[in-house]
């Protein structure tokens, strides 16, 4: 591992971080639901200020960056972090750099008084769910995540939830 930093990304790193977006989905195996243009992230991410993202880099190259935003806990009553995405080029993994962005965050989290900083995994990604638990982060089995997209979220809005 060369020497590692980190930057919080510019109006100007919209291409590279869809780079990294697509690089993640190609890993999910979800490439074909990758939408999301430079445009929409320049929108969401710099003007609406929706979400942050950070780079984390090795003698200056970005080797992989995590998306987060905030959320919030009304048991906590306090704001929290939500990491959207973590993802490390594939010859950079092993090196520690998914630990150190992980770390970042939690200085991130704390520094911004923070109740926690929380992510979801997917079910059969083992490398990455033994890597979290190698960190004593700790699974919420009990919980499942729900969505409404698409269709389905366009007909909730409009009150229509019958199938």
């Amino acid at each position: 591992m060369g020497e590692t930093g980190f930057r919080f990304a510019e109006e100007k790193d919209c291409s590279l971080i869809l780079s990294f977006i697509r690089g993640l989905a190609e890993y999910e195996r979800m490439s074909e639901q990758v939408v999301a243009t430079e445009e929409l992230l320049k929108e969401w991410i710099f003007e609406k200020k929706k979400a942050e993202v950070i780079f984390v880099c090795e003698d200056g190259r970005e080797v992989g960056f995590a998306l987060f935003f905030h959320n919030f806990s009304t048991f906590l009553g306090r704001a929290g972090l939500y990491l959207e995405d973590l993802f490390v080029l594939p010859e950079y993994r092993g090196k520690g750099y998914g630990k150190a962005v992980l770390s970042k965050l939690a200085q991130i989290t704390l520094e911004r008084g923070c109740g926690r900083l929380e992510w979801a995994c997917l079910d059969w990604n083992k490398p990455s769910i033994d890597f979290y638990l190698s960190l004593s982060a700790e699974p919420m089995n009990d919980w499942t995540t729900y969505r409404l997209t698409g269709d389905t979220l366009k007909r909730m809005a409009s009150g229509d939830t019958i199938k």
